[in-house]
Parts: C-alpha cells; sequence; structure tokens
C-alpha cells in the first residue's frame, strides 16, 4: 500500500472467518473479531508475515459484551476510525469493507456519522466509501 493513496480497511465480524484471512491482501488493514476460530489463524499470519507499514496488516478486537455481529461492526468502528482516519493517517481511510454484518438501519446511521455512505451489498457483508470516493 502506497501511505499517500487512500485505501480502504477491512472489518471481519464473523468469528468463523479463519483460514480465509490468508487470502486478504497483506498491503491492507483488517480489523478481525477474536474468536477460537480467528485467533489462532491472526496469531499465526503476525509470525509468518511483516508488515512494512502501521497501516497495514492484521488487527484483532475483543467481541462486545453483546455478541452480535452488528454490535461488533458498531463497538469497533470508533476504534478503526481513530486508527485510520484523519488524526492518524494521510490521507485517512476512504474505504470499508465489511464481512459478516449486513448494513441494518443502525449500521448506516453509523456509516453516516463518519462520512460513509453504502456502496454495495455482498451475502454477509457491505461495502462503504466517503463522498470522494464513490
Amino acid at each position: 500500500m502506497n501511505e499517500s493513496s487512500p485505501y480502504r480497511v477491512r472489518i471481519i465480524v464473523d468469528p468463523s472467518f479463519g483460514d480465509r484471512l490468508i487470502s486478504l491482501p497483506t498491503d491492507e488493514p483488517v480489523w478481525i473479531v477474536q474468536s477460537p476460530i480467528n485467533s489462532p489463524v491472526a496469531q499465526r499470519l503476525w509470525a509468518e508475515r511483516r508488515t512494512s507499514t502501521h497501516l497495514a496488516g492484521i488487527t484483532t478486537f475483543q467481541p462486545g459484551s453483546i455478541d452480535t455481529p452488528e454490535d461488533n461492526f458498531l463497538s469497533i468502528l470508533d476504534t478503526v476510525n481513530l486508527h485510520h482516519g484523519e488524526s492518524s493517517a494521510q490521507p485517512p481511510y476512504s474505504g470499508i469493507e465489511v464481512i459478516g454484518c449486513e448494513a441494518s438501519l443502525r449500521v448506516r446511521a453509523a456509516l453516516d456519522d463518519f462520512s460513509f455512505h453504502l456502496v454495495a451489498l455482498q451475502p454477509g457483508g457491505f461495502t462503504a466509501s466517503t463522498p470522494e470516493v464513490l
């Protein structure tokens, strides 16, 4: 990833994503919910791969107290924005791909709060981007 180019962040709230993590690009940031299936794969990939920038690689996060995909997405969105938004990256991230969560009304409202707009729905997820990218 070129640090001067807009980029996307993948947020995975599917607790059974597991080995599919291996096939994702190594030069893009991925945030994945911790689970008995996801955590061992993430740990193995941390040991096998070294990232060249703080804006790439795999970050795990704990599920919320209400462990639903929607609640896990909503609980991590602010943290992702803190790490990849205007205060931490230039340019900031401009896209999100979410795996394991539907674009409910609550999710869409949260995306709007961060100036992201739904771009596409896919089975078990969606993509969103900032207006400049649309």
